[in-house]
Parts: C-alpha cells; sequence; structure tokens
C-alpha cells in the first residue's frame, strides 16, 4: 500500500483503484445514466449490446473503471466459493471526487433529470483529506454515490 507521502506522484506500478463493478438489471440503460447523467465515458457498450464482451462499463478517469455487470451474470461468479452471493449486496457507496466547476456541473445534470439528491455537506473526511462540499446520490439501480471537491 502507498503511503501519504506518494500521493500526488503516480507510478505506473503504484497500487490504486483499477475498478469496482456494479450489480445492474439492464446494462445499457446503466452505461447511459452514467453517460447523460454523471458524465462519465462508455466503454465497450455497443461490444455488449452486440454479444461480444459479458459487460459494459463506464470510465472514471484515465486508470478506474466501474464495471457494469448484469445481475443475471451472478450465477457465473465462480472466482471464489460463494462469490455469487454477492449479488444484490451493495457497497454503502463509491465516491468520486471532482474539481469544484464538475462537481455543480454533476449537481446541475442529476438536477436536470430529476435525480434525487442529498443535501451538500461540508469537511467530509476522504483520501485527501476534508472535502469542501459532497453530496450523494443514488443510480437507478440503487447503487449509491458520493460526489466531492476538495479544494476551489
Amino acid at each position: 500500500m502507498g503511503d501519504t507521502t506518494s500521493l500526488g506522484r503516480m507510478r505506473k506500478n503504484s497500487t490504486r483503484l483499477d475498478h469496482v463493478v456494479l450489480w445492474v438489471a439492464d446494462p445499457v440503460a446503466a452505461a447511459g445514466f452514467y453517460q447523460d447523467a454523471v458524465g462519465l465515458e462508455p466503454v465497450r457498450v455497443a461490444e455488449y449490446a452486440d454479444g461480444k464482451t459479458g459487460f459494459p462499463s463506464v470510465r472514471v478517469n484515465e486508470e478506474t473503471l466501474l464495471d457494469l455487470v448484469p445481475l443475471t451474470a451472478a450465477e457465473r461468479m465462480d472466482m471464489l466459493p460463494g462469490a455469487a452471493d454477492a449479488a444484490g449486496h451493495p457497497v454503502n457507496h463509491v465516491c468520486l471526487a471532482l474539481p469544484a466547476a464538475g462537481f455543480d456541473r454533476l449537481r446541475a445534470r442529476l438536477e436536470e433529470r430529476g435525480v434525487p439528491m442529498s443535501e451538500i455537506g461540508h469537511d467530509s473526511f476522504g483520501a485527501r483529506g476534508k472535502a469542501l462540499r459532497n453530496f450523494y446520490f443514488r443510480d437507478p439501480d440503487g447503487n449509491v454515490f458520493e460526489a466531492r471537491h476538495y479544494d476551489d
């Protein structure tokens, strides 16, 4: 694991988050939500729709994806005993850190689409210290996200 002195000095082989797998009812619709409402880039959606890959993703940044895995694939999750049982057991939430302007654009896009959101909070602790502002929202499959920014 990295220490706080490596914050900001990313190396090709440093430890960092690669992807998070989200269980979704309709991966194409989920990718549309994340593209339109959240502003993330879709990856492999056409390939998934053509049956060429098992799931699409959306890109959070150049090194992190959210994989949008259909709930129907749970029975094939056999990498560990009991792995299929993770279907329907969501993580409490995933947090996206954005620049201040991106934070404001995300909140506006969600509001335009009628996505329920929490009030804006302040001074929430995270990987980079205390965030100036944060809020929570839920995707159409019930996955909870936090959006935050650390500086102006």
